[in-house]
């Protein structure tokens, strides 16, 4: 599936629409949360039917004008965040299990519908949404050409509305694969601070930083929302402009992460990194804004996303001791975080701490990929001989004599 996003153009009385669809998109998955609190077992379907009920409750009569099929994804909105929650307790994650909250009222929100209330034209650059709020029209603009697909591929259209407007995402029946050269060059990554990324052959990345860089403007518009009188015009003014700022803070951060993570993958054959757990590290409080604002996780799906379009072989290691190993003698080094060279005092090596790191987490990654799915020799012997291998039924008993 690929996903497209176009931003929506039209008029204020259209916008206050795709408002009230929204709106009731959230409170329907409230609404089915609520259901599912009160209720036992519940499950997937029975949300589905519930939101049938509530079209039919005379007091909420404009749950009726949103489409059912986008009552439906909504209902499947609330059932993800439940089914996410029993996983976490099934596989006894440490801390919080991510217990379903309700959604409030935001500067964002979103409306997906499925196959009906809206329609595509033919040329491409409008959409119409037809359910019962009738917003109406909308031209599209974006750089996503969108002629190369038929009409029938568009599977489903969201609805998201952030600071600075309106946009929809287009989700295409269509699998995206790429061809590449194979480069014959296998690398390891580690992350940090002091660089974003350092690789196994010794290439840096510079942290860019961008909410450090944009800290100072951004506490400015904080001041002077706070300064606003609350239900005002002005504080409505104020908080879209904080808003507006951050929203181009988190584009910056996807922005390169989407890029190096593509121009790491295309240029090997082998990616290995660290899987490191950035819920537990972001608890120290001294480091935390920084870990955050890296957003290593980011750009670890990224990685794994190109790998699967490029078909590259993208390996997750652990991250124990690859900053205390040393990489040329395999010695522990304990070293501080502070500690920015590596010196073994067994072999005399002396390399960049995160280079070395690098080192260490490529070697982990060949050895899992050289273990994956193999056979021992044994094994294929007996199947290459057309030996049937001895199982428990078989030990013990003697074969009849000739």
């Amino acid at each position: 599936m690929l996903v497209f996003e176009t931003k929506l153009e039209g008029t204020n009385e259209q916008y206050q629409l795709l408002d009230e669809a929204i709106k009731t998109a959230r409170f329907v998955r409230n609404a089915c949360l609520r259901y599912w609190m009160d209720n036992q077992n519940i499950g997937r379907y029975d949300l589905s039917a519930y939101c049938a009920v509530l079209a039919a409750n005379e007091n909420f009569p404009f749950v009726a004008k949103l489409n059912s099929m986008a009552r439906q994804a909504s209902a499947e909105r609330a059932w993800s965040a439940i089914a996410r929650f029993f996983d976490n307790c099934k596989q006894n994650k440490t801390g919080k299990k991510g217990y379903p909250r309700f959604k409030k009222e935001q500067t964002h929100g979103s409306v997906e519908y499925k196959t009906s209330g809206w329609k595509l034209s033919s040329d491409r650059r409008y959409v119409t949404f037809s359910d019962g709020f009738k917003a109406g029209t909308f031209k599209l603009w974006g750089t996503r050409d969108l002629h190369f697909y038929q009409l029938k591929q568009f599977k489903r259209v969201r609805v998201v509305r952030r600071a600075d407007g309106y946009y929809a995402q287009f989700c295409i029946d269509q699998e995206r694969v790429e061809r590449r050269e194979p480069t014959l060059k296998t690398i390891g990554l580690d992350v940090g601070l002091n660089h974003f990324l350092t690789d196994s052959e010794g290439n840096t990345v510079e942290n860019p930083r961008h909410l450090r860089k944009s800290e100072k403007s951004l506490k400015r518009l904080q001041r002077r929302l706070s300064k606003t009188k609350k239900g005002s015009n002005n504080r409505v003014k104020a908080r879209n402009r904080l808003s507006r700022k951050h929203l181009k803070v988190s584009r910056q951060r996807k922005d390169f992460a989407v890029k190096l993570a593509r121009c790491v993958v295309q240029s090997s054959d082998l990616v290995a990194y660290e899987d490191l757990q950035v819920r537990n590290m972001v608890r120290n409080r001294h480091l935390a804004k920084s870990i955050s604002d890296a957003a290593w996780t980011q750009f670890r799906q990224w990685v794994e996303y190109f790998g699967k379009v490029f078909g590259v072989v993208t390996v997750a290691v652990p991250p124990h001791h690859t900053s205390q190993n040393c990489s040329n003698c395999g010695e522990v080094v304990k070293k501080s975080l502070s500690t920015r060279t590596h010196a073994c005092p067994h072999c005399g090596h002396i390399q960049d701490r995160d280079w070395n790191a690098a080192r260490n987490i490529l070697e982990l990654g060949l050895r899992t990929v050289g273990h994956t799915g193999s056979q021992v020799s044994g094994d294929i012997d007996l199947c290459l001989g057309e030996v049937t291998p001895p199982n428990k039924s078989s030990r013990g008993k003697r074969k009849p004599k000739k």
